[in-house]
């Protein structure tokens, strides 16, 4: 079926006016639908990555329905359009497709133009964890099974090591090494988990620029987008990889690891962005913020490594030895922030 097939099969106002392809995102094919009363997001949900795409929508369905007892803004939550047959998505074939009501007159970045988007991305994720703390994230079902259980991680890495298909491991024993010396202390976040020392909550486990929708004018943050890998988890995988990937001085993929470091500049005035929006965080959660930090900036590295040692079928590459450039600014992000650790925990206390 064609996509104009598609979009009359939801309940859509007006007669349509024309459907186009739309955004940057990797994982969905998205669609902008026009009629000549309203725009539309259509999409085909990835369901190589998503297997149960039933799953998936029940996770997001019940998250936007409980944000929307948050706000009397409609423009600050995601709103679903169902199909005709009163569903939030149809099958076609082996497709899936939904579709969104859109959100008019807001910008979307791909990354930090300055020091005050950074800080509206704080805002909104942890605005986000504060609207739903009162929900039971225990409803949620994780649509990546043990996607932040970094114990899962490192086993997988070990698994894949010692199989070593390609030999790469003799290439790489000083990033194994650095990995290995830290199994225990990255196990901690879990390990808590499991004791239920750390609350549950409702964690959106792609906190990136990209996944916040600014308003135009204002530039302020107005909603979170991106409901796909809404999970139950920890707070601080949401924090911890907002910091990783927007608190570093480089981009993940640099080769040069002199230019890899931990801003402390741009640490804080994330964490006091966050911690602001999320007064509900309990006093653990905010001791632990650094180590939330370091937590998934490591697990992202050992994950890099994985791949590379595994012939790099996961992570998409554009050079050979890509998965381990990424894997090393991961590797060196961690190392500094290690050194920094005093004053992190300071920044932390201070809020």
């Amino acid at each position: 079926m064609t996509y104009l097939e598609i979009a009359h099969l939801f309940s859509l106002e007006g007669e349509i006016q024309s459907i186009t392809g739309y955004g940057e995102g990797h994982i969905n094919s998205t669609q902008l639908i026009v009629t000549d009363k309203k725009r539309y997001i259509l999409q085909r949900i990835n369901s190589s990555i998503f297997k149960d795409v039933e799953v998936l929508m029940n996770n997001v369905s019940m998250v936007i329905e409980h944000l929307k007892t948050k706000t009397q803004n409609p423009r600050e939550v995601m709103s679903l359009v169902p199909t005709k047959f009163g569903r939030s998505y149809i099958k076609v074939n082996e497709d899936y497709y939904r579709v969104y009501e859109f959100i008019e007159d807001t910008i979307c970045l791909q990354a930090a133009e300055n020091d005050a988007d950074f800080i509206e991305s704080a805002k909104a994720f942890g605005s986000f964890s504060e609207k739903l703390k009162d929900f039971d994230a225990s409803k949620l079902v994780e649509t990546i099974p043990n996607f932040h259980n970094t114990i899962d991680r490192y086993r997988i890495f070990k698994e894949t090591l010692k199989k070593d298909y390609l030999g790469r491991a003799k290439e790489v024993q000083k990033e194994i090494d650095f990995i290995l010396e830290r199994e225990k202390e990255m196990a901690m976040l879990e390990v808590l988990k499991q004791n239920k020392l750390l609350p549950l909550r409702v964690t959106h486990n792609d906190t990136k620029l990209n996944n916040v929708l600014l308003d135009a004018k204002t530039r302020k943050a107005l909603c979170v987008i991106d409901l796909d890998t809404v999970m139950p988890g920890l707070s601080l995988y949401d924090f911890g990889d907002s910091i990783r990937f927007g608190a570093s001085t480089a981009l993940e993929d640099e080769p040069d690891l002199s230019k890899v470091e931990l801003s402390l500049h741009l640490f804080e005035i994330y964490t006091k962005a966050f911690v602001e929006a999320c007064p509900g965080l309990e006093r653990l959660e905010k001791e632990l913020l650094p180590l939330g930090a370091k937590t998934m900036t490591m697990e992202c590295g050992v994950r890099f490594l994985t791949d590379y040692l595994d012939g790099d079928h996961y992570f998409a590459i554009h050079r050979n030895g890509h998965n381990l450039d990424r894997a090393r600014t991961q590797f060196k992000l961690v190392a500094d922030m290690e050194k920094k650790w005093g004053e992190m925990a300071s920044i932390v206390n201070k809020y």
